[in-house]
């Protein structure tokens, strides 16, 4: 299977050139540090010219891996509640990325309700827009497409937990990468009081935490299923802290700040 780009030339540039141009650009002509050694990553997913600049700020911010298990949310309600694309490759105009087939399998056999499903994934830009990133700064890199699309909090927490038993089985170097934006299509200042709630629990890695403030408050964080299983793992897996590495909103690059979208990185080490 080669699931190919869908969003390139709408949320990113299809054009190689172009892109290459535009990812110097959003991660300020920098390289990951070789230090700290990220756990995982929250990162926004829409397009470039509204959250790149805090997507690249959070990518050179810790230590890449060559691997990773990237979650994001279900936009289009298909396919399974826990979809995993297990083999195959991932394209965008910088070329393929093949998938982790063993390490996706170790995820299917330790999450029962985790199903082997292409559809969810199949026009769902979430995911495929942080491949770029990868690319230009790790360059050959395997990954985990996992594609989360219910809110059941107990099934969340086993997601993570999988997560957790398969990377550390596993003993590799493998980064978890959470694809989220914050408060969708209200004022500016209501995202971002709204926001700093969700990341005050993102950043005390408190998946339950952030699971209730979400439902408690009514914040539109579109990846808030994936946020929650993605720190559940990072806490399995010994996770020391996290810092908030860049906040924005859609207002800064429209001038509309009466109805935005925020957009949040953080850094889990």
């Amino acid at each position: 299977m080669i699931r190919r780009p869908v969003v390139a030339g709408q949320f990113y540039p299809a054009d190689p050139d172009t892109l290459k141009r535009d990812l110097v650009t959003l991660t300020r002509g920098q390289s990951p540090p070789s230090e700290p050694r990220g756990v995982a990553l929250l990162v926004p997913h829409a397009g470039y010219i509204y959250s790149g600049r805090v997507a690249g700020a959070t990518y050179i911010s810790v230590r890449l891996a060559r691997r990773a298990i990237i979650l994001c949310p279900n936009h289009t309600g298909l396919g399974e509640e826990i979809a995993v694309n297990d083999e195959g490759h991932w394209e965008t105009p910088l070329g393929r990325v093949p998938v982790d087939a063993p390490l996706a399998q170790a995820v299917l056999e330790r999450c029962p309700k985790a199903r082997v499903d292409d559809s969810a994934h199949g026009r769902e830009h979430s995911l495929e827009v942080q491949i770029p990133f990868l690319q230009h700064l790790v360059g050959e890199v395997r990954l985990v497409p996992i594609c989360v699309g219910t809110l059941r909090l107990g099934s969340l927490l086993d997601l993570g937990r999988a997560l957790a038993e398969a990377v550390r089985d596993d003993g590799g170097d493998i980064l978890v990468i959470i694809s989220s934006d914050m408060s969708h299509y209200v004022p500016a200042a209501v995202a971002e009081r709204l926001d700093r709630q969700a990341i005050e629990r993102v950043l005390a890695l408190d998946p339950e935490g952030l699971h209730r403030v979400v439902r408690e408050e009514e914040i539109s964080m579109c990846g808030i299923a994936p946020a929650v299983a993605g720190l559940e793992a990072a806490r399995r897996l010994g996770a020391s802290g996290a810092r908030l590495v860049a906040y924005g909103h859609s207002g800064e690059t429209s001038g509309d700040v009466r109805s935005v979208v925020g957009y949040a990185g953080v850094a889990v080490t």
